[in-house]
């Protein structure tokens, strides 16, 4: 089992720009540019989180319970594996060998597998293995950021999630398109 990632390296920027976001929404003062700076950070953890992807580069620490688990990373895309610590059965914490394992990258089910004659080490009982890797994407895909652009303008000229009448309350759908957009992009999960 996969406990929830930490950010120990954040990204140099978002997926989206604010440019990119203004020329979408057909924003041209800067009045606007904190609400629009706050709905990108919203935009690309929501399509991140729909999609089981980072669509920016950043480094994360990951735990687990066994080496079994590395059979799927958590993360995708996953550029690089910076290191796989782990607790021995004396309690000092220790690195695998990179001469260990193979890392099998490509794709949107990234996993590590061990190489021929090889076998994981013995790990302290109750104690868990710590990915540490670089992943996300250098530059999303265009289909996805366009989708974080449908979605952002969507919600800047919306702020609120319901439409009133003269007596119904609507919930706003999702923009036409974005699940299409994104379809191609999810990990199965």
């Amino acid at each position: 089992m996969w406990y929830p990632a930490k950010i120990t390296e954040a990204a140099s920027s978002d997926a989206i720009s604010i440019e990119e976001v203004k020329a979408q929404a057909i924003v041209e003062q800067s009045d606007d540019d904190t609400l629009l700076q706050r709905l990108i950070k919203v935009g690309q953890d929501h399509v991140e989180r729909y999609c089981g992807l980072r669509f920016a580069k950043q480094t994360i620490e990951a735990k687990c319970d066994s080496f079994a688990n590395l059979c799927r990373l958590p993360e995708a895309p996953t550029v690089s594996i910076t290191s796989i610590g782990y607790v021995d059965r004396d309690g000092n914490g220790q690195t695998v060998a990179s001469s260990v394992y193979e890392e099998r990258l490509e794709g949107l089910e990234p996993s590590i597998v061990l190489k021929y004659g090889q076998a994981w080490p013995a790990i302290q009982i109750g104690s868990r293995i710590t990915l540490t890797a670089v992943v996300g994407y250098e530059t999303a895909p265009a289909a996805v950021k366009h989708a974080m652009l449908m979605l952002i303008a969507t919600w800047y000229a919306r702020r609120e999630n319901v439409i009133t009448g003269s007596s119904t309350v609507e919930n706003l759908p999702m923009p036409a398109g974005v699940d299409a957009l994104l379809c191609n992009f999810r990990r199965g999960i």
